[in-house]
Protein backbone atom coordinates (compact mmCIF):
# COMPACT_ATOMS: atom_id res chain seq x y z
CA UNK A 1 0.00 0.00 0.00
CA UNK A 2 1.42 3.34 -0.79
CA UNK A 3 1.78 6.81 0.92
CA UNK A 4 2.17 10.16 0.44
CA UNK A 5 4.58 12.28 2.80
CA UNK A 6 3.33 15.94 2.17
CA UNK A 7 5.79 18.62 3.57
CA UNK A 8 2.86 21.48 4.43
CA UNK A 9 2.60 25.26 3.74
CA UNK A 10 4.39 25.58 0.12
CA UNK A 11 2.80 28.05 -1.82
CA UNK A 12 2.13 27.12 -5.66
CA UNK A 13 3.11 29.16 -8.78
CA UNK A 14 2.66 28.38 -12.75
CA UNK A 15 -0.04 26.75 -15.19
CA UNK A 16 -1.56 23.41 -14.41
CA UNK A 17 -3.19 21.68 -17.06
CA UNK A 18 -6.20 19.41 -16.10
CA UNK A 19 -6.32 15.21 -17.36
CA UNK A 20 -9.57 14.38 -19.20
CA UNK A 21 -12.54 13.48 -17.24
CA UNK A 22 -12.89 10.19 -15.49
CA UNK A 23 -16.30 10.30 -15.27
CA UNK A 24 -16.65 10.93 -19.17
CA UNK A 25 -13.41 8.35 -20.17
CA UNK A 26 -15.39 5.71 -18.56
CA UNK A 27 -18.53 5.52 -20.23
CA UNK A 28 -17.01 6.34 -23.56
CA UNK A 29 -14.77 3.50 -23.22
CA UNK A 30 -18.16 1.20 -22.69
CA UNK A 31 -19.79 2.67 -26.21
CA UNK A 32 -17.08 1.15 -28.34
CA UNK A 33 -18.24 -1.91 -27.66
CA UNK A 34 -21.80 -0.89 -29.87
CA UNK A 35 -20.05 -1.36 -33.00
CA UNK A 36 -17.53 -3.53 -34.88
CA UNK A 37 -16.04 -0.70 -36.47
CA UNK A 38 -12.93 1.39 -35.26
CA UNK A 39 -13.22 4.31 -32.29
CA UNK A 40 -10.50 6.95 -31.29
CA UNK A 41 -10.18 8.19 -28.18
CA UNK A 42 -8.45 11.45 -27.39
CA UNK A 43 -7.53 13.01 -23.92
CA UNK A 44 -7.12 9.72 -21.95
CA UNK A 45 -6.23 10.26 -18.52
CA UNK A 46 -3.58 8.27 -16.99
CA UNK A 47 -5.38 6.74 -13.68
CA UNK A 48 -6.05 3.47 -12.15
CA UNK A 49 -10.14 3.17 -12.97
CA UNK A 50 -9.64 4.23 -16.63
CA UNK A 51 -6.71 1.72 -17.14
CA UNK A 52 -8.30 -1.11 -15.10
CA UNK A 53 -11.19 -0.77 -17.82
CA UNK A 54 -9.33 -0.61 -20.92
CA UNK A 55 -7.52 -3.64 -19.48
CA UNK A 56 -10.72 -5.53 -19.27
CA UNK A 57 -11.96 -3.91 -22.60
CA UNK A 58 -8.37 -5.93 -23.92
CA UNK A 59 -9.03 -9.36 -21.93
CA UNK A 60 -13.21 -9.62 -23.35
CA UNK A 61 -11.37 -9.90 -27.17
CA UNK A 62 -11.58 -6.11 -27.99
CA UNK A 63 -8.41 -4.96 -30.05
CA UNK A 64 -7.02 -1.61 -27.93
CA UNK A 65 -4.12 0.36 -29.52
CA UNK A 66 -2.21 2.95 -27.98
CA UNK A 67 -2.01 5.54 -30.26
CA UNK A 68 -0.24 8.60 -28.59
CA UNK A 69 0.23 9.44 -24.80
CA UNK A 70 -3.32 9.82 -24.31
CA UNK A 71 -5.07 8.36 -27.62
CA UNK A 72 -6.22 4.98 -27.80
CA UNK A 73 -8.37 2.89 -30.66
CA UNK A 74 -11.17 0.59 -29.80
CA UNK A 75 -12.18 -2.02 -32.31
CA UNK A 76 -14.98 -4.49 -30.75
CA UNK A 77 -14.63 -6.76 -33.93
CA UNK A 78 -13.87 -10.11 -32.29
CA UNK A 79 -15.48 -9.74 -28.62
CA UNK A 80 -15.52 -13.09 -26.28
CA UNK A 81 -18.54 -13.95 -25.31
CA UNK A 82 -17.07 -17.13 -23.12
CA UNK A 83 -14.95 -14.89 -21.27
CA UNK A 84 -17.85 -12.56 -20.25
CA UNK A 85 -19.08 -15.74 -18.11
CA UNK A 86 -15.92 -16.79 -16.69
CA UNK A 87 -15.12 -15.94 -12.87
CA UNK A 88 -12.05 -14.42 -13.96
CA UNK A 89 -14.60 -11.61 -15.61
CA UNK A 90 -16.53 -11.36 -13.47
CA UNK A 91 -14.23 -10.72 -10.62
CA UNK A 92 -12.17 -7.79 -12.10
CA UNK A 93 -16.23 -6.14 -12.85
CA UNK A 94 -16.44 -6.64 -8.99
CA UNK A 95 -13.46 -4.32 -8.24
CA UNK A 96 -14.16 -1.90 -11.14
CA UNK A 97 -17.49 0.59 -10.77
CA UNK A 98 -17.56 1.51 -13.95
CA UNK A 99 -18.11 -2.09 -15.98
CA UNK A 100 -21.56 -1.57 -14.56
CA UNK A 101 -22.11 0.63 -18.17
CA UNK A 102 -21.18 -2.53 -19.67
CA UNK A 103 -24.44 -3.86 -19.69
CA UNK A 104 -26.09 -1.62 -21.89
CA UNK A 105 -23.74 -2.54 -24.84
CA UNK A 106 -23.53 -5.59 -24.14
CA UNK A 107 -27.38 -6.35 -24.06
CA UNK A 108 -28.16 -4.38 -27.29
CA UNK A 109 -25.50 -5.34 -29.08
CA UNK A 110 -25.09 -9.33 -28.33
CA UNK A 111 -28.42 -9.89 -26.65
CA UNK A 112 -26.67 -10.92 -22.93
CA UNK A 113 -24.69 -9.61 -20.50
CA UNK A 114 -23.08 -10.88 -17.22
CA UNK A 115 -21.98 -8.77 -14.05
CA UNK A 116 -21.22 -8.92 -10.95
CA UNK A 117 -22.01 -6.24 -8.03
CA UNK A 118 -19.26 -3.58 -9.07
CA UNK A 119 -17.49 -2.10 -6.37
CA UNK A 120 -15.77 1.76 -6.78
CA UNK A 121 -15.67 4.23 -3.28
CA UNK A 122 -16.87 3.22 0.01
CA UNK A 123 -19.41 5.89 0.58
CA UNK A 124 -22.26 4.41 1.39
CA UNK A 125 -25.37 2.43 -0.54
CA UNK A 126 -24.92 3.60 -4.99
CA UNK A 127 -28.43 1.27 -5.82
CA UNK A 128 -28.47 -0.29 -9.30
CA UNK A 129 -32.06 0.34 -9.70
CA UNK A 130 -31.75 2.41 -12.41
CA UNK A 131 -29.94 0.87 -14.39
CA UNK A 132 -31.71 -2.31 -14.29
CA UNK A 133 -35.62 -0.81 -14.26
CA UNK A 134 -34.26 1.27 -17.38
CA UNK A 135 -32.86 -1.64 -19.55
CA UNK A 136 -35.89 -3.60 -18.10
CA UNK A 137 -38.29 -1.33 -19.48
CA UNK A 138 -36.68 -2.19 -23.30
CA UNK A 139 -37.38 -5.16 -22.94
CA UNK A 140 -34.42 -6.91 -20.83
CA UNK A 141 -34.68 -9.71 -18.25
CA UNK A 142 -32.80 -9.52 -15.07
CA UNK A 143 -32.02 -12.88 -12.93
CA UNK A 144 -29.42 -12.90 -9.85
CA UNK A 145 -27.56 -15.90 -9.44
CA UNK A 146 -27.04 -16.35 -6.04
CA UNK A 147 -24.50 -18.95 -6.11
CA UNK A 148 -22.13 -17.05 -8.33
CA UNK A 149 -23.28 -13.76 -6.82
CA UNK A 150 -23.82 -12.17 -10.24
CA UNK A 151 -26.47 -10.16 -11.92
CA UNK A 152 -27.65 -12.61 -15.60
CA UNK A 153 -29.67 -10.18 -18.21
CA UNK A 154 -30.55 -11.55 -21.76
CA UNK A 155 -32.86 -10.14 -24.21
CA UNK A 156 -34.24 -11.80 -27.36
CA UNK A 157 -35.03 -8.28 -28.37
CA UNK A 158 -34.83 -4.57 -26.78
CA UNK A 159 -38.04 -2.56 -27.64
CA UNK A 160 -38.04 1.36 -27.25
CA UNK A 161 -39.99 2.14 -24.70
CA UNK A 162 -41.37 6.05 -22.29
CA UNK A 163 -39.58 5.50 -19.33
CA UNK A 164 -39.72 8.56 -16.22
CA UNK A 165 -35.89 7.44 -14.38
CA UNK A 166 -36.74 7.52 -10.38
CA UNK A 167 -33.59 9.19 -10.23
CA UNK A 168 -31.37 11.24 -12.65
CA UNK A 169 -28.73 8.93 -12.46
CA UNK A 170 -25.46 9.71 -14.79
CA UNK A 171 -24.46 6.75 -15.25
CA UNK A 172 -28.39 4.85 -15.01
CA UNK A 173 -28.82 7.37 -17.83
CA UNK A 174 -25.83 6.36 -19.98
CA UNK A 175 -26.25 2.63 -19.34
CA UNK A 176 -29.95 3.27 -20.98
CA UNK A 177 -28.89 5.29 -23.65
CA UNK A 178 -26.37 2.67 -24.95
CA UNK A 179 -29.31 0.23 -25.20
CA UNK A 180 -31.82 2.09 -26.49
CA UNK A 181 -29.90 3.17 -29.35
CA UNK A 182 -30.03 -0.29 -31.03
CA UNK A 183 -33.33 -0.91 -29.73
CA UNK A 184 -36.45 -1.18 -31.67
CA UNK A 185 -38.44 2.02 -32.23
CA UNK A 186 -38.46 4.95 -30.29
CA UNK A 187 -37.20 5.17 -26.38
CA UNK A 188 -38.21 8.25 -24.34
CA UNK A 189 -36.31 9.04 -21.32
CA UNK A 190 -37.70 11.76 -19.02
CA UNK A 191 -36.24 12.73 -15.57
CA UNK A 192 -32.87 11.98 -17.73
CA UNK A 193 -29.15 13.34 -16.54
CA UNK A 194 -27.47 15.71 -18.58
CA UNK A 195 -23.99 16.87 -17.43
CA UNK A 196 -21.78 17.59 -19.94
CA UNK A 197 -20.22 14.17 -20.02
CA UNK A 198 -23.58 11.89 -20.54
CA UNK A 199 -23.84 15.44 -23.60
CA UNK A 200 -20.51 14.03 -24.76
CA UNK A 201 -21.53 10.52 -24.79
CA UNK A 202 -24.67 11.34 -26.74
CA UNK A 203 -22.85 13.18 -29.34
CA UNK A 204 -20.75 10.71 -29.68
CA UNK A 205 -22.94 8.13 -30.52
CA UNK A 206 -24.70 10.65 -32.87
CA UNK A 207 -21.51 10.77 -35.10
CA UNK A 208 -21.67 6.87 -34.90
CA UNK A 209 -25.15 6.89 -36.65
CA UNK A 210 -27.45 6.96 -33.58
CA UNK A 211 -30.28 9.21 -33.66
CA UNK A 212 -30.59 10.82 -30.21
CA UNK A 213 -32.54 14.37 -29.60
CA UNK A 214 -33.33 16.71 -26.81
CA UNK A 215 -29.22 16.47 -25.60
CA UNK A 216 -28.78 18.94 -22.50
CA UNK A 217 -32.13 18.73 -21.38
CA UNK A 218 -33.88 15.98 -19.15
CA UNK A 219 -35.83 14.72 -21.60
CA UNK A 220 -34.35 12.55 -24.00
CA UNK A 221 -35.72 10.94 -27.62
CA UNK A 222 -33.80 8.13 -29.18
CA UNK A 223 -35.10 6.37 -32.72
CA UNK A 224 -33.15 3.06 -32.58
CA UNK A 225 -31.11 2.44 -35.24
CA UNK A 226 -29.82 -1.07 -37.12
CA UNK A 227 -26.26 -0.49 -35.94
CA UNK A 228 -23.37 1.79 -35.35
CA UNK A 229 -19.83 2.89 -37.04
CA UNK A 230 -16.88 4.07 -36.36
CA UNK A 231 -15.65 7.92 -35.09
CA UNK A 232 -13.13 9.96 -33.18
CA UNK A 233 -14.01 11.91 -29.66
CA UNK A 234 -12.20 14.06 -27.32
CA UNK A 235 -12.59 13.59 -23.92
CA UNK A 236 -13.55 17.27 -21.75
CA UNK A 237 -11.13 18.18 -19.02
CA UNK A 238 -12.45 17.21 -15.86
CA UNK A 239 -14.31 19.12 -13.90
CA UNK A 240 -13.42 17.92 -10.91
CA UNK A 241 -9.87 18.59 -11.48
CA UNK A 242 -10.57 21.71 -12.53
CA UNK A 243 -12.59 22.56 -9.14
CA UNK A 244 -9.99 20.52 -6.56
CA UNK A 245 -7.23 23.00 -8.13
CA UNK A 246 -8.66 26.38 -6.94
CA UNK A 247 -9.06 24.56 -3.94
CA UNK A 248 -5.55 23.99 -3.82
CA UNK A 249 -4.90 27.45 -5.01
CA UNK A 250 -7.16 29.20 -1.99
CA UNK A 251 -6.14 26.74 1.11
CA UNK A 252 -2.08 27.73 -0.16
CA UNK A 253 -2.86 31.32 -0.85
CA UNK A 254 -1.30 30.57 -3.84
CA UNK A 255 -1.28 32.14 -7.56
CA UNK A 256 -2.23 30.01 -10.11
CA UNK A 257 -3.72 29.20 -13.96
CA UNK A 258 -5.97 26.40 -14.86
CA UNK A 259 -5.29 26.08 -18.58
CA UNK A 260 -7.59 24.66 -21.02
CA UNK A 261 -10.62 24.02 -18.93
CA UNK A 262 -13.42 23.91 -21.13
CA UNK A 263 -15.20 26.88 -18.88
CA UNK A 264 -18.65 26.89 -20.73
CA UNK A 265 -19.00 22.98 -19.72
CA UNK A 266 -17.91 23.87 -15.89
CA UNK A 267 -21.54 25.02 -15.06
CA UNK A 268 -22.19 26.29 -11.20
CA UNK A 269 -18.35 24.90 -9.80
CA UNK A 270 -16.67 28.82 -10.47
CA UNK A 271 -19.91 30.48 -8.79
CA UNK A 272 -19.59 27.82 -6.13
CA UNK A 273 -15.67 28.67 -4.93
CA UNK A 274 -17.01 32.50 -5.47
CA UNK A 275 -19.57 31.68 -2.79
CA UNK A 276 -16.60 30.72 -0.63
CA UNK A 277 -14.92 33.92 -1.30
CA UNK A 278 -12.38 33.01 -3.56
CA UNK A 279 -11.62 34.95 -6.64
CA UNK A 280 -11.10 34.03 -9.90
CA UNK A 281 -11.37 35.14 -13.09
CA UNK A 282 -12.19 33.69 -16.52
CA UNK A 283 -9.12 34.47 -19.33
CA UNK A 284 -10.10 32.89 -22.83
CA UNK A 285 -10.38 29.12 -21.94
CA UNK A 286 -8.35 29.61 -18.79
CA UNK A 287 -8.92 30.04 -15.09
CA UNK A 288 -6.54 32.42 -12.99
CA UNK A 289 -6.81 32.18 -9.48
CA UNK A 290 -4.76 34.99 -7.46
CA UNK A 291 -3.34 34.91 -4.32
CA UNK A 292 -5.65 35.92 -1.52
CA UNK A 293 -4.02 35.98 2.20
CA UNK A 294 -8.44 35.86 3.48
CA UNK A 295 -11.77 35.14 1.80
CA UNK A 296 -14.76 35.89 3.76
CA UNK A 297 -17.95 33.09 2.69
CA UNK A 298 -21.19 35.10 1.72
CA UNK A 299 -23.99 35.10 3.76
CA UNK A 300 -27.57 34.71 2.17
CA UNK A 301 -29.65 37.90 1.36
CA UNK A 302 -31.48 37.33 4.69
CA UNK A 303 -28.24 36.85 6.45
CA UNK A 304 -28.60 33.27 7.32
CA UNK A 305 -25.51 30.91 7.02
CA UNK A 306 -24.71 29.74 3.61
CA UNK A 307 -25.67 26.22 2.89
CA UNK A 308 -23.41 24.49 0.00
CA UNK A 309 -25.44 20.96 -1.72
CA UNK A 310 -24.93 18.83 -4.35
CA UNK A 311 -27.97 18.31 -6.07
CA UNK A 312 -28.28 16.99 -10.32
CA UNK A 313 -26.66 19.08 -12.93
CA UNK A 314 -26.81 22.11 -13.82
CA UNK A 315 -26.62 22.01 -9.43
CA UNK A 316 -23.14 21.00 -8.15
CA UNK A 317 -21.50 17.88 -8.73
CA UNK A 318 -21.62 15.34 -5.08
CA UNK A 319 -17.86 15.08 -6.44
CA UNK A 320 -16.88 18.51 -5.12
CA UNK A 321 -18.25 18.90 -2.15
CA UNK A 322 -15.37 17.38 0.04
CA UNK A 323 -13.34 19.70 -1.61
CA UNK A 324 -15.51 22.76 -0.73
CA UNK A 325 -15.65 21.71 2.78
CA UNK A 326 -11.73 21.57 3.49
CA UNK A 327 -11.47 25.12 1.60
CA UNK A 328 -14.04 26.02 3.95
CA UNK A 329 -12.23 25.11 7.28
CA UNK A 330 -9.68 28.24 6.08
CA UNK A 331 -12.20 30.60 5.25
CA UNK A 332 -13.27 33.71 7.15
CA UNK A 333 -17.30 32.91 7.75
CA UNK A 334 -19.19 29.47 8.68
CA UNK A 335 -20.70 27.38 5.86
CA UNK A 336 -23.11 24.41 5.85
CA UNK A 337 -22.28 21.48 3.87
CA UNK A 338 -25.21 19.29 2.82
CA UNK A 339 -24.13 15.98 0.87
CA UNK A 340 -27.50 14.55 -0.18
CA UNK A 341 -26.50 11.93 -2.54
CA UNK A 342 -23.96 9.85 -0.57
CA UNK A 343 -24.43 9.07 3.26
CA UNK A 344 -20.66 8.32 3.89
CA UNK A 345 -18.86 10.92 1.66
CA UNK A 346 -18.56 13.40 4.73
CA UNK A 347 -17.34 10.88 7.30
CA UNK A 348 -13.27 11.84 6.30
CA UNK A 349 -14.02 14.98 8.46
CA UNK A 350 -12.83 13.05 12.03
CA UNK A 351 -9.22 13.59 10.24
CA UNK A 352 -9.57 17.50 9.17
CA UNK A 353 -10.97 17.52 13.38
CA UNK A 354 -7.41 16.36 14.12
CA UNK A 355 -5.63 19.10 12.04
CA UNK A 356 -7.26 21.62 14.25
CA UNK A 357 -10.10 22.25 12.14
CA UNK A 358 -13.65 23.28 13.39
CA UNK A 359 -16.09 21.30 12.06
CA UNK A 360 -19.73 19.64 13.89
CA UNK A 361 -20.61 16.70 11.55
CA UNK A 362 -24.59 16.63 12.26
CA UNK A 363 -25.51 13.66 10.71
CA UNK A 364 -24.13 11.50 7.57
CA UNK A 365 -25.50 13.97 4.90
CA UNK A 366 -24.50 17.31 6.86
CA UNK A 367 -21.42 19.08 8.26
CA UNK A 368 -20.87 22.52 10.00
CA UNK A 369 -17.59 24.35 9.20
CA UNK A 370 -16.45 27.44 10.91
CA UNK A 371 -13.48 28.86 9.43
CA UNK A 372 -10.17 29.86 10.63
CA UNK A 373 -9.58 32.75 8.36
CA UNK A 374 -5.90 31.78 7.68
CA UNK A 375 -5.70 33.00 11.62
CA UNK A 376 -5.18 29.27 12.78
CA UNK A 377 -3.31 26.64 10.57
CA UNK A 378 -3.93 23.00 10.31
CA UNK A 379 -1.53 21.15 11.72
CA UNK A 380 -0.12 17.82 10.03
CA UNK A 381 -1.59 14.58 10.21
CA UNK A 382 -1.76 10.66 9.71
CA UNK A 383 -4.31 9.87 7.92
CA UNK A 384 -5.72 7.52 5.38
CA UNK A 385 -7.91 8.01 2.17
CA UNK A 386 -11.30 6.50 2.17
CA UNK A 387 -12.72 7.47 -1.29
CA UNK A 388 -11.30 9.28 -4.26
CA UNK A 389 -12.63 12.50 -3.24
CA UNK A 390 -11.64 12.78 -0.18
CA UNK A 391 -8.51 11.69 -0.64
CA UNK A 392 -7.91 14.77 -2.96
CA UNK A 393 -9.18 16.84 -0.25
CA UNK A 394 -7.21 15.24 2.41
CA UNK A 395 -4.01 16.01 0.22
CA UNK A 396 -4.84 19.64 -0.34
CA UNK A 397 -5.42 20.17 3.67
CA UNK A 398 -2.38 18.62 3.97
CA UNK A 399 -0.57 20.93 1.37
CA UNK A 400 -2.01 23.62 3.91
CA UNK A 401 -0.66 22.27 6.72
CA UNK A 402 2.07 23.03 9.28
CA UNK A 403 4.75 19.95 9.65
CA UNK A 404 4.69 16.89 7.79
CA UNK A 405 1.76 14.34 6.69
CA UNK A 406 1.38 11.33 5.58
CA UNK A 407 -1.66 9.76 3.60
CA UNK A 408 -2.11 6.56 3.15
CA UNK A 409 -4.36 4.48 0.82
CA UNK A 410 -3.29 6.25 -2.05
CA UNK A 411 -4.47 4.39 -4.40
CA UNK A 412 -7.85 5.40 -4.12
CA UNK A 413 -6.20 8.89 -4.86
CA UNK A 414 -4.34 7.15 -7.91
CA UNK A 415 -8.05 6.22 -9.24
CA UNK A 416 -8.91 9.38 -9.89
CA UNK A 417 -5.85 11.61 -10.15
CA UNK A 418 -3.18 10.99 -12.82
CA UNK A 419 0.63 11.98 -11.63
CA UNK A 420 -0.98 13.88 -9.29
CA UNK A 421 2.53 14.45 -6.98
CA UNK A 422 3.94 15.14 -10.16
CA UNK A 423 1.99 17.86 -11.25
CA UNK A 424 1.92 19.76 -8.09
CA UNK A 425 5.43 19.09 -7.60
CA UNK A 426 6.43 21.05 -10.58
CA UNK A 427 4.44 23.91 -9.43
CA UNK A 428 5.51 24.07 -6.13
CA UNK A 429 4.53 21.38 -3.75
CA UNK A 430 6.61 19.24 -2.02
CA UNK A 431 4.62 15.20 -2.07
CA UNK A 432 6.77 12.20 -1.61
CA UNK A 433 5.04 8.86 -2.65
CA UNK A 434 6.53 6.05 -0.39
Amino acid sequence: MASFVIEGGHKLSGDIYPQGAKNEVLQIICATLLTSEEVVVYNVPDILDVNNLIQLMRDMGVTVSKKGVDTYSFKADSVDLKYLESDEFLKKCASLRGSVMLIGPMVARFGKAMISKPGGDKIGRRRLDTHFIGIQNLGAEFNYNREREVFEISANELKGSYMLLDEASVTGTANIVMAAVLAKGITTIYNAACEPYLQQLCKMLNRMGARISGIASNLLTIEGVEGLGGTEHTVLPDMIEVGSFIGMAAMTRSELTIKNVSYDNLGIIPESFRRLGIKLEQRGDDIYVPAQDCYQIESFMDGSIMTIADAPWPGLTPDLLSVILVVATQAKGSILVHQKMFESRLFFVDKLIDMGAQIILCDPHRAVVNGHNHEFTLRGGNMTSPDIRAGIALLIAAMSADGISRIHNIEQIDRGYQNIEGRLNAIGARITRI
